[in-house]
């Protein structure tokens, strides 16, 4: 009888570690970073969104992008003058708060913040967002916003679910009186997110937003935010997503 591999027992000294060998990677190509490149900057995005950070990397040819965790990062850097690769360095770890990445370039800083401070993209809001306008789906046949494009019927159950009070008449997605999907300063719940992606409402924008930066020539540290920002101290101590956008 063949032996049942159900039972089969796994040294865990055999077994490989994929996380701490991804972290040993991110120390070793971040700190081969600041040997390659004149400055350091750190970047929070406002609405993030994958597909456009990826999209504007590309187009920023040879500087480089890492999002991570901000611990490992930070440690890639040194946290501390007596641990810091480079003099000044320790500051740029320290302002590795939230959700915020690491860009490495050797363009000057006047062209670095012009470059990342108008890429933006329109993008779909999302649930806990704010709307940053009414919109309201006016009496009759459903349509889209300004396209004034109709519904296929199969989508009436869909848009009744997501709380629109919609009926189907002789094949029409209708409404008996105007329907507000948000007023200008709603927190988003799903459905209202769901609806606004619908009606192909993008309201919310994905903005790069430079913080602060480093020159290495001089350890030159640039802070570009107000430390009395209520939203960075009450950022989080680390981004769990784990992403390595280089």
């Amino acid at each position: 009888m063949p032996k049942s591999k159900r039972a089969q027992v796994v040294a865990l000294t055999e077994t490989k570690s994929r996380k701490k060998g991804g972290r040993a990677e991110i120390l070793k190509t971040v700190r081969e970073a600041v040997e390659q490149y004149d400055y350091v900057w750190v970047f929070s995005v406002e609405n993030m969104r994958n597909q456009y950070l990826k999209q504007f990397r590309k187009s920023m040819g040879t500087s480089r992008f890492f999002m991570g965790k901000n611990r490992v990062m930070a440690k890639a850097l040194g946290n501390t003058p007596e641990e810091e690769i480079a003099g000044g360095l320790h500051n740029i770890s320290a302002a590795l708060v939230g959700d915020v990445g690491l860009f490495f370039t050797n363009m000057g800083v006047d062209e670095t913040r012009k470059a990342l401070e108008q890429f933006e993209a329109n993008v779909y809001p999302r649930a806990g967002n704010r709307a940053a306008y009414r919109v309201v789906v006016g009496a009759g046949e459903v349509v889209r916003g300004h396209t004034r494009e109709t519904f296929p019927n199969n989508m009436e159950p869909q848009l009744r679910e997501l709380g629109m009070p919609t009926l189907l008449k002789q094949g029409k997605i209708m409404l008996d009186s105007d329907y507000v999907i948000c007023e200008e300063g709603d927190k988003l719940t799903p459905q209202q997110s769901h609806l606004l992606k619908h009606f192909w409402e993008k309201m919310a924008v994905f903005k790069i937003q430079l913080r602060c930066y480093w020159h290495k020539s001089d350890g030159e540290f640039v802070s570009l935010v107000d430390d009395s920002d209520p939203a960075a101290a009450t950022a989080s101590a680390e981004d769990d997503s784990d992403q390595d956008m280089d």
